[in-house]
């Protein structure tokens, strides 16, 4: 995440990088509000942190132009308490406030709430199956059962999520065979048998039984279950 700090005191704009440096933000700089618009533009930060109190351009003035054309989150900094001050910074477009004095990791903090708000974290894709039996992770190619990983073969785990992917088709051994070897594959169909059979032995409770990778004789093999 880049930051940029705005602030015409270099020692607090010194402070405060070294802190955010220290949580792994990529960290710009700017003395007085020219600067902080064309870092902006040319930076594209993530956040920034934005002095009131700047000797060109008020800290007012840049929100409102940043507002203009990004929406980006903008903490502001001011030694000024009166509400209405606030209020204003608040009106035009600022995300967060602080008032000088200030603690560093408390800024570090708000900085950190702030884009967890604005940049959340994608979730994690899962696919369950049967109230949560058979769990799949395809981001990370892990599989669970009744909460324990299971250790697949790298065949073994195409075959699975290519299956699971599409419940109820119908996969010919050929088409298997195609999908997890790829079309220049020598060897006879027949070894996808072999590849779902230690499969099943993985994930089913009773191979003789199965419950997710089912034999459609004549046909191929389909997946019996839904998410």
């Amino acid at each position: 995440m880049k930051i940029l700090i705005v602030d015409d005191e270099t020692n607090i704009l010194d402070i405060m990088e070294a802190y955010l440096i220290a949580k792994n933000y990529e960290v710009f700089r700017a003395l007085d509000g020219g600067e902080a618009l064309w870092k902006t533009e040319t930076i594209r930060p993530d956040l920034i942190v934005l002095d009131l109190m700047l000797p060109d351009i008020s800290g007012l003035e840049v929100c409102r132009k940043i507002r203009e054309s990004s929406d980006v989150p903008v903490i502001m900094l001011t030694a000024k308490t009166a509400e209405q001050d606030i209020l204003m910074g608040l009106q035009i477009g600022a995300d967060h406030y602080m008032t000088k004095p200030f603690s560093p990791k408390e800024l570090v903090a708000r900085v950190g709430t702030v884009l967890r708000r604005t940049h959340p974290e994608p979730q994690e894709v899962k696919w369950s199956f049967e109230g949560g039996l058979l769990e799949i992770y395809p981001d990370n190619k892990q599989v669970f059962k009744k909460g324990l990983e299971v250790d697949l073969t790298s065949t073994e785990y195409g075959l699975l999520t290519l299956l699971a992917s599409h419940p109820q088709q119908v996969f010919s051994r050929e088409q298997l065979l195609h999908a997890v070897k790829g079309l220049d594959f020598s060897g006879t169909d027949r070894v996808i048998d072999v590849h779902i059979k230690n499969l099943r032995q993985k994930i089913e409770d009773d191979t003789r039984i199965p419950h997710y990778i089912l034999t459609i004789y004549g046909a191929g093999y389909r997946f019996g279950a839904q998410k």
